[in-house]
């Protein structure tokens, strides 16, 4: 036995059947050969489109990894580079880190800095670290502020990076805040 909105649903798709099955029997008989060749079309298009949909979630987690927080943890996919990425909350800015586990420190490049409101030309490069790219000059600053989820620590030390580097580095000064779990594919953080 079927219900009221059953029985509405059933009839609805009835008459759209109707619609369109009369829509191509018109065309058919006009131009057989190219209403079916725009019906095929349409139905590969509309069956990509279902496909793509059913896919969003395993290509989305491959091209752009996403963090997963849940209370005292943080789980995090490895991107298709081979690297781990974290986006923190500094000073209300959303930053996007690589973790380094072979860094020290948190390391900021640049334009982050900027982002963050200093002023990386009015900092004395007085520090120095060794890179996988030679010596660089450092400049020592403070965070106020990194939320990474429900973790809030403040007052974290950090330094920008007077030579070339995009973006951010999570070392261990920062990292060693949780206790770290990696396997093949992901990085789990938990304090």
């Amino acid at each position: 036995m079927m219900d009221g909105d059953t029985t509405a649903r059933l009839l609805y798709l009835s008459l759209l059947l109707v619609a369109v099955g009369g829509w191509a029997l018109v065309e058919f008989r006009r131009n057989g050969g190219t209403a079916l060749r725009g019906l095929l079309a349409w139905g590969m298009i509309g069956l990509a489109l279902v496909a793509g949909y059913g896919l969003w979630g395993d290509i989305r987690s491959q091209l752009a990894p996403i963090q997963q927080i849940s209370s005292g943890r943080v789980e995090v996919p490895r991107a298709p580079d081979g690297h781990f990425y974290l986006t923190l909350e500094v000073n209300g800015q959303r930053i996007r880190f690589m973790a380094d586990t072979g860094a020290s420190g948190v390391v900021l490049g640049r334009d982050v800095a900027r982002d963050l409101g200093i002023d990386p030309e009015g900092l004395a490069y007085t520090g120095r670290a060794v890179t996988a790219n030679g010596e660089v000059r450092t400049a020592f600053v403070r965070l106020p502020e990194m939320r990474l989820g429900n973790f809030v620590d403040r007052d974290v030390p950090a330094q920008v990076n007077a030579g070339k580097m995009d973006g951010a580095l999570l070392g261990m000064d920062y990292l060693g805040r949780f206790r770290i779990q990696i396997d093949n594919q992901r990085m789990v953080l938990e304090r």
